[in-house]
């Protein structure tokens, strides 16, 4: 169908992928076959817009949400959908969560039925906003959407990030065995995500499961080294199995890898409440006169 191979060209062509939760080597992007001559012309006019409006994003959100909906008003199929497409990633620099959403579901419905791995990404897209904007029910539903799209196109890859996802909603609704269940499945398709161990090294924390929120933690450490959000988990963990040192030197690395940012205040607060290191050395007599 040429109006899907047309979107798929268009997603992407164009730099980055601005889609939240893109995924490096994604097998969206190998193995395409070539482009028609008449979609590349289609491609290329269609492409100036969508280039213009991500251009916009990064020098004024604002500017790009009202670009968008305009064009999302004159046009249809795969220029519509990328007029949804920016129009909900300008609504997100701009906390306007409602309308983010409303946009990557009409993105995601005015996708064809046959192309999952698109609209597995465009109901993620959405089910972050619904998070974002404290619908954690309507997240849920979205990234069980996006999940179901992912497993039927086949990407375990995307199928991961939005079960993470949807961990987050199930949390956020008081049910954290299933939101644990949920990042079990996402570290088992893709065990080389960092993020899922770490949001799994949280739970588990939470749950007092501190062994295995250690042997979680540890793989985010392998997979995200330098992290900062690791580094406060790994010494939050420490902290409680009782390892003080080992809490310290987490906390001060995340001092000398982000000096002066909001992880590093977070890290100064968790070192001055648990004090500086006891002296175990015995005391030693001063000479006599």
């Amino acid at each position: 169908m040429q109006t899907t191979s047309l979107l798929l060209a268009l997603l992407l062509q164009v730099g980055p992928n601005p889609m939240t939760g893109a995924i490096p080597n994604d097998d969206l992007v190998r193995d395409r076959p070539a482009r028609p001559a008449a979609v590349q012309t289609e491609l290329n006019a269609t492409s100036a817009w969508f280039e213009t409006c991500l251009d916009q994003l990064a020098d004024d959100p604002a500017r790009a949400h009202t670009a968008a909906q305009i064009r999302r008003s004159e046009t249809t199929g795969p220029d519509r959908v990328l007029a949804n497409l920016c129009l909900g990633t300008a609504s997100s620099a701009l906390n306007l969560w409602d309308d983010a959403r409303a946009a990557f579901v009409a993105a995601r419905d005015e996708t064809p039925d046959d192309e999952q791995r698109t609209r597995a990404r465009f109901a993620a897209l959405a089910g972050n906003a619904a998070l974002a904007g404290g619908d954690a029910q309507g997240a849920l539903t979205l990234l069980t959407a996006a999940e179901t799209d992912a497993r039927a196109a086949g990407s375990t890859a995307l199928e991961a990030i939005a079960a993470t996802d949807r961990a987050r909603a199930l949390v956020a609704l008081g049910q954290s065995d299933a939101g644990l269940a949920a990042l079990e499945l996402a570290t088992a398709l893709s065990p080389e995500r960092g993020e899922a161990w770490l949001l799994k090294a949280t739970l588990l924390r939470r749950l007092d499961r501190l062994g295995d929120a250690q042997s979680a933690i540890e793989r985010a450490v392998a997979l995200m080294p330098g992290n900062t959000d690791v580094g406060l988990e790994a010494g939050v963990i420490a902290v409680l199995a009782g390892r003080d040192d080992a809490a310290r030197a987490s906390w001060q690395s995340v001092l000398a890898i982000a000096p002066d940012t909001p992880a590093a205040a977070t890290a100064t607060d968790y070192l001055a409440q648990l004090g500086a290191p006891q002296d175990t050395a015995p005391p030693q007599e001063k000479p006599r006169s």
